[in-house]
């Protein structure tokens, strides 16, 4: 009956023979199945490069074993001679039937037949526990020098992690090796802390807009069931791109950051915020307001539908967010193809997010102010406030001077509209402190939107300018090599920076990172070259696919001798300070 039952997980979760991972997971999620070691415990390799040999060694772990027919060389440079790979012991296999498999140990060696120049080799391998386990096919990238012979972890889909990983990495291989209600405990508490970062910071005004625009004083319940209905919906969406970037990659998620979407996104948010002023209805024909009405006009009935959708909404904006969290779990998709469980770790990552939003949701309705004069200036505000989303989704593809004068705008704005509400209000002391602060925040809006025509601004750019890191720009796979090649004569680190202008954390990293004195100076002695995918062209997405990035910002280390430093790997943003360590580690 057991058998049965796993049988049918099986066949639910995939088609093919590595849905063995889910079912493991599935099971080990009730406490059912063994402890499986992490592959590179369960399979060690080692090498040795003797003239123009190359002798391979595995160690295995009790209980593990890898298959003889599934060693396969390859080489684009070069062919092989002389595989010498022993007998193994005899085994039936339930997908292969009759294989040769070696526990324990197995040593094989083979020729390089042109020894006169590098060549990277690639050996491909599988290996099982008996106890039920299969793991994902592996690869080990070989490179072969008369005077230099290293290994590293190739990092291409179903590819064991290195042994010195980065961050993304331990946790994709969490959700392999660990206990799976651990490890989706973990990923829920990563969520909480992302609900903090600035990707998710569009989202508490949507949220906020739609519990103001209840347009009635909530009770607690429907406040929780509208909050929970909107992380729902951006839950789902979110986990959903997660999925297809993972499976089809980073190109679909560039789609969703064309101006064409997130220009409709913010002419919707734009009418959200009007319906908030009270001003929504200007001479728009029958036929259009029924439609506005179902987007945002439906919401202030508390809606369930048009709140779902608002959140499906706020999880394309947060898309192009990429974290080491979001990265663990899709590069764990990419390489096993295990939808049912990376799905279920983006959801619970999202729901681990969602939770600021529900307290912030339930504490609005219990908190807000009776239906008055005081609630239509807190709609007011809120209309501002998501006429803040409007600015962040214009930033992805706006120059920035006009992004920081469309900032100065709204602060004007909303310090005009705070002076003319405190203006209807009894005098008090209250009245004076408001009135101060709208004050001080119109006289601040206002030198900030004249900065461009005062020269501070031209200072500050040329200062930024000065201060800026210097890149060499590549396009597509051919140009990369070529820096590369330049570099390793050279004898100089490289570093790699993944780029695009819907980027702001690449952005970020740009004005923050590698422009501030702790980390500019290091740069300085190496070959920094930047591949912008903004144009997403064949070009970007044949390079993207070959250096297998999942998102964006994405920073790739190579050594002096042209190897990438896999486990160096940046994927989301880091502080000087933490980026700093990374460069401490280059070879």
């Amino acid at each position: 009956m057991k058998k049965l039952i796993t049988c049918l997980l099986l066949l639910i979760a995939s088609t093919t023979f590595y849905s063995n991972v889910s079912a493991y997971s599935l099971d080990s999620l009730f406490g059912q199945q063994p402890k499986f070691l992490p592959e590179q415990e369960a399979f060690q390799f080692n090498f040795e490069q003797q003239g123009n040999q190359i002798v391979i060694r595995w160690t295995n772990a009790s209980g593990y074993y890898l298959y003889k027919e599934k060693f396969k060389l390859s080489s684009a440079t070069t062919d092989f001679s002389n595989i010498n790979l022993p007998q193994g012991k005899a085994h039936f296999d339930d997908y292969f039937g009759e294989q040769e498999v070696y526990y324990d140990s197995v040593e094989f060696s083979f020729t390089v037949n042109n020894p006169t120049q590098e060549h990277e080799i690639t050996l491909a391998y599988q290996g099982c526990a008996d106890a039920g386990l299969c793991y994902p096919p592996g690869k080990k990238v070989l490179f072969f020098d008369p005077n230099l012979a290293t290994t590293i972890s190739s990092a291409t889909a179903g590819i064991s992690a290195p042994i010195v990983s980065t961050e993304q990495d331990t946790l994709a291989g969490l959700l392999t090796n660990d206990s799976m209600l651990i490890t989706l405990i973990i990923f829920f508490g990563l969520g909480i802390g992302l609900a903090f970062t600035p990707c998710v910071f569009p989202m508490y005004p949507i949220l906020s807009g739609i519990i103001v625009g209840a347009g009635k004083k909530l009770s607690t319940k429907q406040a929780f069931a509208l909050s929970f209905t909107y992380v729902q919906g951006m839950a789902l969406t979110y986990s959903a791109l997660g999925l297809v970037v993972a499976s089809l990659g980073l190109q679909f998620q560039a789609y969703f950051q064309h101006p064409i979407v997130l220009g409709s996104l913010a002419v919707l948010f734009s009418i959200l915020a009007l319906s908030m002023f009270g001003v929504f209805n200007f001479q728009l024909p029958s036929a259009w307001q029924e439609k506005l009405n179902g987007l945002s006009n439906k919401q202030k009935g508390g809606h369930y539908t048009s709140v779902f959708v608002m959140g499906m909404i706020s999880g394309l904006v947060a898309s192009p967010c990429t974290t080491a969290p979001l990265s663990g779990a899709l590069i764990y998709v990419a390489q096993t193809g295990d939808l049912v469980l990376g799905g279920l770790t983006l959801y619970i990552l999202s729901l681990g997010m969602g939770v600021p939003l529900l307290l912030m949701g339930i504490s609005g309705g219990k908190l807000l102010p009776k239906a008055g004069a005081w609630m239509e200036v807190i709609k007011g505000i809120f209309g501002f406030m998501l006429l803040s989303v409007v600015i962040v989704l214009l930033g992805r593809f706006v120059e920035d001077i006009w992004v920081n004068l469309s900032w100065a705008i709204l602060a004007i704005a909303f310090a005009g509209y705070l002076l003319h509400h405190n203006g209807e209000t009894v005098n008090s002391t209250a009245k004076s402190i408001r009135q101060l602060i709208a004050q001080v925040l119109l006289i601040a809006a206002t030198l900030f939107a004249l900065k461009p025509w005062l020269g501070v601004e031209q200072t500050q750019s040329q200062q930024i300018e000065q201060q800026a890191v210097k890149f060499i720009q590549v396009k597509g796979i051919d140009e990369l090599d070529q820096q590369l090649a330049i570099a390793k004569s050279a004898g100089k680190s490289v570093m790699l920076d993944f780029y695009a202008d819907w980027c702001i954390a690449c952005k970020d990293f740009e004005h923050k990172t590698f422009s501030d004195p702790l980390i500019k100076p290091m740069l300085d002695n190496m070959v920094l070259i930047q591949s912008d995918v903004t144009a997403n062209d064949e070009l970007d997405i044949a390079l993207q696919d070959k250096m297998r990035v999942l998102g964006l910002p994405t920073i790739v280390m190579f050594n002096p001798q042209g190897v990438e430093q896999k486990h160096l790997r940046v994927v989301g943003f880091q502080n000087p300070q933490q980026f700093k360590k990374t460069l401490d580690q280059i070879n």
